[in-house]
């Protein structure tokens, strides 16, 4: 039995054990889709840190507690949608699932949605496009362009079904009737108003039909006017060639295109105001002058009443009679110096007039025009004349340099009878220093060369 026991338990341990080996991908892909389906939509609270925006439009970031930290991407799709920019420290919840990423074997959140923990996302969206839009200089005072002070037109980017526009019709139409309005329909709520509102500015620059633009809105929440905190509307506002007024909301609420607008009106009436202020106290100016005027012309009435009544009327007729003498007097002058005047310019036309004929006598056109004719003949044969001798000159200078050329030339003195001596080499051999007996030389002649071999060397001797 013991034996038995022994070989039993021999047995079992040297049976081969049953494994599965993984290999690495296989494994992490297995994690990654239980992590998936177990975490698949989660919210995490915690701090961003080692924010990372890609030039993908990914953003990548670390999300933090005093414990632990997790790492998170937010895809370019996401990120796009989002109201406000994140920022290293920013206290956030994130919605996503977990996942791994299978290159690193990491774990990481797949953030479909992000919003800030205490303010709002709007609010900060508002206050960091607030801040940008500044530095850039688009709330500078000095790029606001002023207002016209009599516009013959307004335009306005509104929507056409609301409260808004008919306040703003009415009040213009009370304070001053010959005001025109032309008003751009857009919607003023939605993700399409800030376009649409564009669009309108963009369209009354075209027109050039308008003097001035005014967007105007009633009031509402902070989700109700985000239209109208977008950079896109902002850019186009300061780039309307045009003023444009913001009146948007109530008194209390603020946005970007009331900071980029020329001029911010509390609320779409008090735009109304502003408006037709300028023609309203000019109206109530005139007709203050026209009252005062009035209260004057029954003053001096009243006083010329009163002086003609102490007047005689004889002496009137008298002084009527002396002045109407005085005036006639005054005619006969001036018609006498007329007078004199138009006969010495008639004198002047007339002498002019002869002056003019006796000169047009002396012209005479076909003489003239032989004259310029032989005249240009004789220039035509000086310039033939010229061209030949200067060819003459050239040619005689031609030859000349050629003689000299020639007589400089070295196969000139060949041709006297002399003859230049080289060795095998090319090397001219001026002295018999330079060859010895049996060597060979080419003699250059006048024409022809003659190779030959030294047979005897006889030296000059010195003096002879």
């Amino acid at each position: 039995m013991p034996g038995r026991q022994l070989g039993l338990s021999f047995e079992s341990a040297a049976s081969p054990v049953s494994r599965r080996i993984w290999q690495v991908g296989d494994l992490v892909s297995e994690v990654r889709l239980h992590v998936e389906r177990e975490y698949g939509d989660l919210w995490v609270e915690g701090e961003i840190s080692n924010l990372r925006p890609a030039p993908s439009g990914h953003i990548y970031f670390t999300l933090k507690d005093g414990d632990a930290q997790l790492a998170a991407v937010l895809f370019r799709k996401q990120a796009s949608l989002l109201r406000f920019r994140p920022a290293g420290g920013q206290h956030v919840l994130a919605r996503g699932k977990i996942s791994i990423y299978e290159q690193r074997g990491q774990m990481q959140l797949v953030a479909e949605l992000l919003e800030p923990v205490g303010a709002g996302s709007l609010q900060i969206a508002f206050e960091q496009l607030k801040q940008r839009l500044e530095a850039l200089g688009l709330f500078d005072p000095t790029r606001k362009k002023p207002l016209p002070a009599f516009p013959r037109c307004v335009g306005i980017v509104t929507s056409p079904t609301g409260a808004v526009i008919r306040d703003f019709l009415n009040i213009v139409s009370r304070r001053h009737a010959g005001l025109h309005v032309l008003i751009y329909p857009a919607l003023v709520q939605g993700e399409a108003a800030a376009a649409e509102v564009a669009a309108g500015i963009a369209y009354f620059n075209r027109s050039r039909t308008v003097d001035l633009i005014v967007i105007a809105r009633g009031g509402g929440s902070l989700e109700d006017l985000a239209p109208f905190n977008t950079e896109f509307l902002a850019e186009a506002i300061a780039a309307s060639d045009l003023p444009v007024i913001s009146a948007i909301g109530h008194e209390t609420d603020f946005t970007i295109a009331d900071f980029v607008a020329d001029l911010r009106a509390p609320t779409p009436s008090a735009a109304a105001e502003l408006v037709t202020s300028v023609l309203h106290n000019i109206a109530d100016r005139v007709q203050t002058l026209d009252q005062r005027l009035l209260r004057a012309c029954r003053y001096r009435f009243m006083q010329a009443s009163n002086a003609f009544t102490r007047v005689r009327v004889e002496s009137i007729l008298i002084r009527e009679r002396d002045q109407l003498r005085r005036k006639q007097q005054r005619v006969d002058d001036l018609a006498i110096r007329l007078e004199s005047l138009w006969r010495a310019r008639q004198r002047r036309l007339s002498e002019n007039l002869q002056l003019l004929f006796g000169r047009l006598l002396r012209q005479d056109v076909v003489s003239r025009t032989r004259i310029a004719h032989e005249r240009l003949a004789s220039l035509q044969a000086r310039i033939v004349r010229a061209q030949r001798s200067h060819l003459r000159t050239f040619r005689e200078r031609e030859a000349g340099l050629a003689r000299q050329l020639g007589a400089l030339s070295p196969l000139a003195v060949l041709n006297r009878g002399y003859a230049l001596v080289y060795d095998v080499h090319g090397a001219l051999i001026k002295d018999t220093e330079s060859v010895t007996e049996g060597q060979s030389i080419v003699t250059r002649l006048a024409r022809g060369r003659i190779r030959s071999r030294v047979s005897k060397i006889e030296k000059e001797k010195q003096g002879s």
